[in-house]
C-alpha cells in the first residue's frame, strides 16, 4: 500500500506593525442636514442597513454624535470624505471624524 506525501503547510503570520490601526467613525449632529439625507449617506456609504442608520441618526440628534463603525484608518478616511461630498454637493454640512480605536 502507497502512502501519499502530504503537501507542506506554510502558515503565515502578519505583524502587527502591518496592519493598519482601526479607526471610529463618528457622526455630528447639525442644524441643517435633514434627518432623511443623514440616513441615506448611512445606508450609501457606510452601507448600513435602514434601521441601524435611523438609530445612528436619531443617537446623533439627540446626543450631539454617534458611533457609526470601526474600519482600519485609510478606509474610514475614504467613507468619511465621500459622505461630506455628497452632503455638500446637496447643500448640507454634514459632518463625521474619526478617532483611533
Amino acid at each position: 500500500m502507497q502512502t501519499a506525501a502530504l503537501p507542506e503547510i506554510q502558515i503565515i503570520t502578519e505583524q502587527e506593525s502591518e496592519l493598519e490601526s482601526l479607526y471610529r467613525v463618528i457622526i455630528h449632529n447639525d442644524d441643517v442636514t435633514p434627518m432623511n439625507v443623514v440616513v441615506n449617506v448611512l445606508e450609501q456609504i457606510f452601507m448600513l442597513g435602514v434601521d441601524r442608520a435611523m438609530d445612528i441618526m436619531y443617537t446623533a440628534h439627540f446626543k450631539g454624535s454617534a458611533y457609526v463603525q470601526t474600519l482600519p484608518r485609510s478606509e474610514a478616511e475614504k467613507r468619511i470624505q465621500q459622505a461630506h461630498l455628497a452632503a455638500a454637493m446637496l447643500g448640507f454640512p454634514l459632518t463625521f471624524s474619526t478617532e483611533p480605536e
